[in-house]
């Protein structure tokens, strides 16, 4: 989905509760991999990866000059033979640690395994992300969560949507912190190069 398309889409939802929810959310996760700058772990479930959401944040990251956003995608199903960047296996929440993220895409509930592996994450001091059902396990990983999005079965907009919202308002309005007062040329400079980026290019 394209910025125009997500601008439309943003226009049809004007006044309903998921454009606020969906900016939250965002700036939790912007915020999270930003302040904490120990990277971004993405992971869904054996039966839903989160690939769309990876390209999109990937996307993101370059076009806001925000490298944190773009994620490790780590797969229940990874093989040694894959590319480098679909290799990522489950061992690698194990080794999760402080100033990182976790982003948990879970569409009908983790399953005991993955709330295993996330709740050892936070334990080790990652901050975990939940965004997907909040069923029975979607439940628990909802408590576990430093901040979540619930996404039920049967809602107005369906996860894969929900995820474009999500990922298009973590890349803007993206400023650095600034290391001392910067000059009002360099904010208008800055400015002028966001309204004049190009749009995401598509996956």
């Amino acid at each position: 989905m394209d910025a125009v398309r997500v601008a439309l889409l943003r226009e049809v939802l004007a006044g309903t509760e998921w454009l606020g929810a969906a900016r939250r959310f965002a700036g939790a996760l912007r915020g999270s991999v930003v302040s904490h700058g120990g990277g971004l772990l993405l992971v869904g479930t054996p039966e839903y990866e989160p690939w769309h959401l990876a390209a999109h944040l990937v996307d993101e990251a370059a076009w806001s000059g925000t490298p944190e956003l773009a994620p490790t995608l780590v797969r229940h199903g990874a093989r040694a033979s894959d590319p480098a960047h679909l290799a990522v296996g489950l061992g690698r929440l194990a080794a999760a640690r402080r100033g990182e993220t976790l982003l948990v895409v879970s569409p009908r509930g983790p399953g005991a395994g993955l709330l295993e592996r996330v709740h050892d994450a936070r334990r080790a001091g990652a901050t975990v992300l939940a965004l997907g059902a909040d069923g029975a396990d979607g439940g628990e990983l909802t408590a576990m969560a430093h901040e979540s999005l619930g996404v039920p079965e049967g809602a107005e907009l369906d996860l894969d949507t929900v995820q474009h919202l999500v990922s298009a308002a973590a890349g803007e309005n993206v400023v650095p912190t600034p290391r001392g007062r910067r000059r009002l040329r360099d904010r208008l400079s800055q400015l002028m190069d966001e309204l004049t980026a190009p749009p995401p290019a598509p996956w």
